[in-house]
């Protein structure tokens, strides 16, 4: 029972929900990284670009394998990016690394929600996994009980530690979404895309936003799950 519960509750709704966006990322992508930039630029010469122009000469600009596993190193102060977004020239790949610049430039002015969640990331660490095993402990002794002793307090000393990821979640929006107002900006100002070519690396941008709208949604069903069933389990 509660195994088919969670996998109703939880499981699918999250595996559904993050297979979603991670499709359309990937199908809007794959669409614009057919569509070359009229200047030519590659995602890596954009990002150097950017980069300089900010003052920000000692971040490097560097590749990874993988597809799509573009990020900003804040510790190294190296921006890596993916293959197909390092060498491409399309207004996708200078979509990707754009967003990954404006995270550096986040880094440069000590952006407040970029520090915090750098701040949050042992804690989110403890969270995830500390925070599940007592949640999944809690329930099972309130089950193995029949509802009662302190199997209760065990879930919710558990959802407590687990509300540390939803709360790297949440701090993770506002970087997330600050960094893709930037790179839609300063690709413009900076002259490395035409104005008009900004459609198809907005609906790249923004697909790849929601993803962690998406992660948030999976972190607020479990804990809903796990509350919910301890309530409706244990007897005072």
């Amino acid at each position: 029972m509660f195994d088919l519960q969670y996998i109703i509750w939880v499981l699918l709704p999250s595996l559904l929900i993050s297979s979603f966006f991670s499709i359309r990322v990937k199908a809007a992508f794959n669409k614009y990284s057919r569509v070359g930039s009229m200047n030519g630029y590659t995602g890596a010469q954009a990002a150097r670009k950017l980069l300089d122009r900010a003052g920000l000469h000692h971040v490097d600009v560097v590749q990874t394998g993988g597809f799509l596993s573009d990020h900003y190193n804040p510790m190294s102060k190296q921006l890596v990016l993916s293959p197909d977004v390092f060498q491409g020239s399309s207004v996708a790949s200078i979509g990707i690394a754009a967003h990954e610049a404006g995270h550096a430039i986040q880094d440069a002015e000590n952006y407040g929600p970029l520090r915090m969640r750098s701040s949050l990331v042992p804690l989110c660490s403890i969270g995830n996994t500390l925070g599940y095993i007592v949640m999944v402990i809690g329930l099972f002794m309130l089950y193995a009980s029949g509802g009662l002793g302190i199997g209760k307090y065990v879930v919710f000393t558990g959802c407590g530690l687990f509300s540390l990821v939803l709360l790297f979640q949440l701090v993770t929006l506002p970087v997330e979404f600050d960094a893709t107002r930037r790179a839609k900006e300063i690709v413009v100002d900076a002259g490395i895309i035409y104005p008009e070519e900004r459609v198809g690396m907005d609906k790249v941008l923004n697909a790849a936003a929601m993803t962690y709208v998406a992660a948030m949604v999976t972190t607020l069903l479990t804990l809903a799950y796990y509350i919910t069933r301890a309530i409706a389990v244990s007897r005072d």
